[in-house]
């Protein structure tokens, strides 16, 4: 009996297992968003993959956070392993959201900025996709982890230039056509609001780190 329930356990490992896999559909979804904006891949293609990608992210979150409620031993904290897994949903959630306003908006063509705020999020996601095998060491990696997550703070500070000055651009030129502006900066507030949840990824590490080492 006892091996039985032993077996129905999650190992403490399986929560590693599940932050990587996590941050694969984030680094795969990054992908898709910045090939919508860069036109690489039709709009309904790159969207459908986001929408898939945005899936199997909703399936691993719920398989971690039934882990967290049958597992006596985690290796932390389990409300930071909660805030963590939710930390990472939020992003690739927020990835659909923008592919969602697009295809609202009909929107066929993207400022300049857009595609590079793009890039950032897709340098972002590699970050993280970097950042989360480290946890499974925390003393030996908490340099490392330490300088990935500042990386990624960085990134969100460049995100947000972008966002300011793609918006100032995008005024001066839409003077005579207020909906191309609010249909644009609607935009720029959604891949804001993407690079927004990959800081709360990164604060959340760094709380990991604080705590534990």
């Amino acid at each position: 009996m006892l091996g039985w329930f032993r077996a129905l356990m999650p190992k403490e490992d399986r929560f590693f297992d599940l932050f990587e896999r996590h941050a694969a559909t984030l680094v795969d979804g990054a992908a898709a968003l910045r090939a919508l904006l860069d036109g690489t891949e039709a709009i309904p293609a790159a969207c459908a993959a986001i929408a898939a990608h945005e899936d199997k992210a909703d399936a691993i979150t719920r398989d971690a956070l039934l882990a967290v409620r049958r597992t006596f031993i985690t290796p932390f904290d389990r409300g930071d392993i909660q805030a963590l897994v939710t930390a990472l949903d939020d992003a690739i959630d927020q990835m659909l959201k923008t592919a969602k306003a697009v295809q609202l908006f009909e929107v066929t063509a993207f400022e300049p900025a857009m595609r590079e705020m793009a890039s950032v999020i897709q340098e972002a996601a590699s970050v993280v996709a970097e950042a989360l095998p480290k946890l499974r060491a925390l003393n030996e990696n908490a340099t490392a982890l330490n300088t990935l997550t500042e990386r990624v703070i960085q990134l969100e500070g460049r995100a947000d230039d972008l966002h300011n000055s793609g918006l100032k651009a995008l005024f001066k030129v839409s003077r005579q056509d207020p909906m191309a502006f609010l249909v644009g900066s609607e935009l720029y507030d959604h891949l804001e609001k993407v690079m927004d949840r990959f800081e709360d990824v990164a604060n959340q590490i760094s709380s990991i780190v604080v705590e534990h080492v």
